[in-house]
């Protein structure tokens, strides 16, 4: 499969180019059409363009001899010719008072437009967007603002005055937009993928797709799998997300760090990327110092017998509060921070215990959703924190740069990326202690020197925004970070909501564990399976997969579904609704087209032998409808890989859906005779639906649903 969208832009995109060869950014908006299947709406922006180029002329005139005689008649011609077209309603400003015109030997006149008359030389002719040579020569060549030649002798002005010959010449560049659409209609190219091209309207091109060409996108579909092309270049690609803190539970500020960047990445991968999932847990700081000291406290023969640790979170909760109240406690909690940092043993193992009991509880959860991830926490940048210290901070080091770190008044050691940074990255705190942007600036080094990785993402709140813009670019300002070779995006996200549109938390007001939103999602989605009976016609074993792939699938679909940044409302009620845009909704479409083929007794080696001696039936307006919306698959990737925001791929899969709907409505698949046996098997339409299924299993895949057969 190919990007239709790209095919087309390149193809309208050529064509302006020959119909305007020196129009500069030549707009080529394609889009998808209800009156057509896709439409280029060039013609209006390129009449307005060429209607302003003969409005807002931008002149550059290179003045000969500023010193002679003649000077002062040039200049008066100049100025004649602006004040005529002034008089016109242009919109031309001048760059240079008067005063400064006679002074400069270049004068130039500024517009809004980009395009740039160029007279030099006494007005020798040049190319003007859609213009011959001849509408240039204004006043006759070498004629118009003539200086003195070589020899000193003068040559008197020609007639008609610049200022009429200009206006003539933008009476000529404007064109009407349906005028444009027929000089852009006729430079295109034969295509595979149009079957016609026709002309609306005031100017609005309308493009027709061959079924021939769509009719070959659905059969390597159903020989070769859902496929994109290959890519120009295969890019190692970081993806940092979920990012829980050790000692603390996972909760439901940590759902949509995990779920997008988890669609993310298999999104890469689809596309053939190298992709590193990385889980930057917090695994380091001062709180280990209180949690170590609570450990030896409570279960002092730690080191030989694993501690009985049940519950982490209560665990925490009670080092914090000895930490608060005690001072004794507070004074060891922060000696065995030093411990730890010198790596003594001892204390080595009892900080390993409280991270593998976290480490327990996380691995559950990802299990449960489906995710693969690869921890490195911020301890694995301890050592390249010091490394990072001693090169740019250390006044002792020769590598330490002076213009880039500064000490505060308080004692900091700071950077300032960029001038209009409101607050400095912090390196070394006062106490010599290092930061989470000493961590983070540790960690990007590392994910560009030594894992090589040509585009990182980051999958945070969008709380962070400022925090990693002021990360980029302090890392470039030291030469870490090249933003031509290393590609850098933050991908930030809402809050999510309760139903009374405030944080969502519990009606204690606490806030709720990622473990008990899941649990809560099952009783759901199996109370939702019962009530339309399908324990009664499902296995246990196939009621289960129905389950979890609902309850699951549901609260993954309802994030993504959203634009990332907004903030969303949590509502298990709309989430598990079978109409609408839901998972649900999909999830049953998904089981009915399944069902189609097994009803008919088609199997899947008939499939591949029909696809590929049988043709497709594309006659039906819902066949070629369904068929349009499937090959549109690649498009919506590149633009989901452009933007990271996934709700227009969730867009497409509900089209889909929706699509296949209205097909399955007006078009049979199967002829029963009375007796409820089949008669007839249209396996033209059969190929549609398996490729149908295809296209949406592909869907599903990337965005974390999980597709049962039967449901």
């Amino acid at each position: 499969m190919i990007d239709v969208h790209q095919t087309l832009l390149g193809l309208f995109s050529r064509a302006i180019t020959a119909a305007f060869p020196d129009l500069p950014e030549a707009p080529c908006p394609i889009v998808v059409s209800s009156f057509c299947d896709y439409q280029c709406n060039a013609a209006l922006p390129i009449s307005q363009f060429l209607k302003a180029q003969g409005s807002a002329i931008l002149l550059t005139v290179k003045v000969a001899n500023i010193g002679d005689a003649s000077c002062p008649n040039k200049l008066n011609n100049l100025l004649t010719c602006i004040i005529f077209l002034r008089a016109r309603g242009s919109i031309l400003e001048s760059q240079l008072s008067e005063e400064e015109l006679w002074k400069n030997a270049t004068v130039c006149f500024k517009t809004g437009t980009r395009t740039r008359f160029k007279i030099r030389d006494y007005l020798i002719p040049v190319r003007v967007s859609g213009l011959s040579v001849s509408y240039l020569d204004v006043t006759g060549h070498n004629g118009g603002l003539q200086g003195s030649n070589s020899s000193g002798h003068q040559k008197k002005d020609k007639e008609p005055s610049m200022a009429s010959n200009i206006y003539e010449m933008i009476k000529s560049i404007k064109k009407p937009p349906r005028s444009v659409a027929e000089e852009i209609v006729q430079h295109v190219e034969s295509s595979d993928q149009v079957e016609k091209i026709e002309i609306a309207g005031p100017g609005f091109i309308n493009i027709f797709l061959s079924r021939h060409y769509a009719i070959g996108c659905l059969k390597d579909i159903l020989l070769s799998g859902v496929k994109l092309p290959s890519l120009e270049k295969r890019l190692r690609v970081v993806v940092d997300f979920s990012s829980p803190n050790v000692a603390k539970e996972m909760h439901v500020g940590h759902l949509r760090s995990t779920i997008i960047g988890e669609s993310l990445s298999r999104l890469l991968e689809f596309l053939g990327h190298d992709v590193v999932r990385v889980n930057h847990i917090g695994d380091w700081g001062t709180q280990f110092g209180m949690l170590i000291a609570h450990l030896q406290d409570k279960f002092p023969n730690y080191l030989k017998e694993s501690p009985p640790i049940n519950d982490l979170q209560e665990f925490y909760r009670e080092s914090k509060s000895r930490f608060d109240k005690d001072e004794d406690f507070k004074k060891r909690a922060y000696q065995c921070v030093v411990k730890l940092q010198n790596f003594e043993p001892d204390h080595t193992k009892a900080w390993k215990m409280i991270c593998n009991e976290s480490r327990k509880e996380f691995n559950k959860l990802y299990e449960r959703l489906d995710i693969t991830l690869t921890e490195k926490g911020e301890s694995y940048y301890q050592t390249r924190m010091v490394e990072l210290v001693k090169t740019y901070a250390d006044e002792e080091e020769l590598a330490y740069i002076p213009n880039f770190i500064e000490t505060d008044e308080n004692g900091r050691k700071v950077m300032y990326g960029h001038p209009n940074d409101p607050i400095p990255l912090i390196l070394v705190k006062s106490d010599g202690g290092y930061t989470y942007d000493t961590s983070d600036m540790a960690t990007i080094k590392y994910r560009v020197e030594e894992e090589k990785a040509d585009w990182i993402i980051y999958v945070t709140d969008a709380g962070q925004a400022m925090h990693f813009e002021i990360l980029q670019n302090c890392a470039k300002k030291i030469g870490i970070l090249d933003d031509t070779k290393v590609r850098v995006d933050h991908v930030g996200f809402g809050v999510v909501l309760g139903e009374d549109k405030k944080k969502f938390k519990t009606r204690s007001g606490e806030t709720i564990r990622l473990a008990d939103l899941l649990d809560e999602g099952l009783r759901r989605s199996l109370v939702k399976l019962k009530e339309k009976e399908r324990d009664k016609v499902l296995t246990p074993e196939e009621l289960q997969a129905a389950q979890e792939a609902v309850a699951y699938g549901c609260i993954k679909y309802a994030d993504l579904m959203h634009n990332r940044g907004n903030d969303y409302v949590f509502s298990f009620d709309k989430m598990l609704d079978d109409k609408g845009n839901t998972a649900v909704y999909l999830l049953y479409a998904y089981t009915r087209i399944r069902s189609i083929a097994r009803t008919a007794r088609v199997t899947p080696q008939q499939v591949q032998e029909a696809a590929a001696t049988v043709p497709i039936s594309l006659d039906h307006d819902k066949e070629w409808k369904l068929a349009k919306v499937l090959i549109r698959l690649p498009e919506v990737i590149t633009r989901v890989t452009k933007s990271l925001c996934l709700h227009q791929l969730c867009e497409l899969t509900y089209d889909i859906a929706t699509a296949f709907a209205e097909f399955y409505d007006n078009c049979y698949c199967l002829e029963k005779d009375s007796a409820g046996d089949i008669v007839k098997v249209n396996m033209g339409r059969i190929l549609l639906v398996e490729a149908t299924a295809c296209v949406l299993r592909k869907c599903f895949d990337i965005l974390g649903l999980k597709p049962v057969s039967r449901m």
